[in-house]
């Protein structure tokens, strides 16, 4: 099984952004590629901070209306919400590694879906923040994250519990 990867702003607002056609074709990569494989996560933040890109920054931007139907698209990913756990968990993330604010929510957004990587181009590629590790999508290949990232299940070096089973 392979671990599902949250996806930051900037890698949805590449796949939007024709003045740089390498890195819009990656994030465009990758972004179908979460898609097939239904490994795609995000955040509520992240999708305000797209819609506000895309139609506010981004030259030549979008129109409201078709940013809105790229965030209600990406809301089949269930995005994690701005809630109480996302709340503390970023403010311990801030507190420990001394990344901004708005850093450690995405942090601790990922952390609480569960994920094994944070595509991001705003920390630092291979930067590792309990369990989840920041990468490119400029620098990692797909490929490469199927076989560095697979979940593999836990395994205990303690017996059992309860009862020992007779054996006959």
């Amino acid at each position: 099984m392979i671990a599902p990867v949250f996806v930051d702003t900037n890698v949805i607002v590449y796949a939007r952004d024709a003045r740089e056609p390498t890195k819009q074709r990656l994030a465009e990569s990758w972004l179908e590629h979460l898609w097939r494989e239904r490994l795609g996560r995000t955040s509520f933040q992240v999708l305000s901070e797209y819609y506000v890109s895309v139609t506010r920054r981004l030259d030549p931007g979008l129109s409201p209306e078709e940013a809105w139907d790229d965030v209600n698209a990406l809301q089949a990913w269930n995005p994690r919400p701005v809630d109480r756990a996302v709340l503390e968990r970023g403010r311990a993330v801030e507190a420990r590694y001394r990344i901004s604010w708005w850093d450690s929510l995405v942090v601790a957004a990922a952390q609480l879906e569960g994920c094994a990587v944070l595509l991001t181009e705003d920390l630092q590629d291979g930067a590792q923040f309990d369990g989840v590790t920041v990468r490119s999508p400029f620098t990692l290949s797909i490929a490469e994250s199927r076989a560095v990232y697979a979940v593999v299940p836990p395994t205990s070096l303690h017996p059992p519990r309860g009862r020992p089973r007779r054996t006959a």
